[in-house]
């Protein structure tokens, strides 16, 4: 029998937290509110290194050799790196509140406690790949790894949003074996696509300093791979929309035709800034598109399965309080 992974919380904690039971629906906002506030950094992110803000701080932890904080003379670029250090903190704190929430909810659920922790651990991991970034002087494959690690704590934040509704049973398929296998191909191709985005990003002019290096890609070619991708992408979600409906799956069948028409706009917002030079309150746009278009695609594959409570297992809450199969 598989064993879940426990984390033992020391008992003071675990009194107090028993005097203070959280709410379901609490738990739920607060999940959310996580999800919020990892979108919400990647896109201040963004607006760091497209204002080439990259190294408004030059070092890392401090700001500078001398100071934690930014000073007069590092002028703009100074204040807003320091600024999007800042917001860090404020998705820690959200990150914490909800793992202190999955702690103190009732009846304890032993699937939400590992997700919280990945969430929650996320957060200083990102803050330490961020430091890297800095100290490598913004190299662009380590750029692009800070940002694929921001959708990985996206992902896992949406699961424990998603897994809160659920009950502790098997997942069981709701979509024939054929459709969950292109729903997960689709999945692999949309985490391909991110990831070719980040080299396209690394070759293109928006380096987040001046003087920082670029990948050394051909940002036509590289371009032309991605949107390739894109396509392809497209391709798969619309062929799932349509498997779908024919299969009388509404619920999965409505959450692709959300993803197919996020993609869409993702896809109308890139061809617009290749054509107009990246300008940066496109490329910002783009950022977002991506958060959306990878939590459309876990919407998805959420969908073309569901947990059933078994014999033993805490309360399912009612199908009525169930999340529904789209964002």
């Amino acid at each position: 029998m598989k064993r879940s992974v426990r984390f033992p919380v020391p008992a003071a904690l675990a009194r107090l937290l028993d005097r203070r039971p959280v709410s379901t629906t609490l738990l739920r906002r607060l999940a959310y509110a996580s999800i919020v506030a990892n979108v919400a950094i990647v896109v201040t992110g963004g607006a760091v290194r497209l204002t080439a803000s990259g190294l408004g701080c030059p070092t890392w932890p401090r700001c500078t050799d001398a100071s934690y904080t930014t000073t007069a003379e590092m002028g703009v670029h100074g204040v807003i790196e320091f600024g999007n250090r800042l917001l860090t903190f404020a998705v820690g704190a959200i990150a914490l509140a909800t793992l202190l929430a999955v702690l103190a909810h009732r009846p304890r659920r032993a699937g939400l406690r590992p997700l919280a922790v990945a969430v929650f651990l996320g957060i200083p991991a990102q803050a330490v790949l961020g430091g890297i970034t800095v100290l490598t002087d913004l190299n662009p494959w380590v750029v692009g790894l800070h940002f694929l690690a921001s959708m990985a704590v996206i992902a896992a934040a949406y699961a424990l949003w998603r897994r809160i509704v659920d009950p502790d049973g098997p997942a069981v398929p709701v979509v024939p074996g054929p459709l969950r296998t292109l729903a997960r191909l689709t999945t692999a191709v949309s985490i391909a696509v991110l990831v070719v985005g980040t080299w396209v990003t690394g070759s293109g002019p928006h380096a987040g300093d001046h003087g920082a290096a670029r990948n050394g890609l051909d940002p036509e070619t590289i371009s032309q791979v991605h949107a390739d991708g894109v396509f392809l992408l497209i391709g798969l979600s619309v062929a799932l929309v349509l498997a779908l409906r024919a299969v009388g799956a509404a619920g999965p069948a409505r959450a692709a035709l959300v993803l197919v028409a996020v993609e869409l706009g993702q896809g109308l917002i890139g061809f617009v800034q290749y054509f107009t030079h990246l300008p940066g309150v496109l490329v910002a746009a783009h950022m977002l598109g991506s958060c959306l278009v990878l939590l459309a695609t876990l919407a998805v594959l959420w969908s073309t399965r569901e947990r059933r409570p078994v014999a033993g297992d805490p309360v399912a809450p009612p199908a009525e309080q169930r999340v529904p199969a789209a964002v």
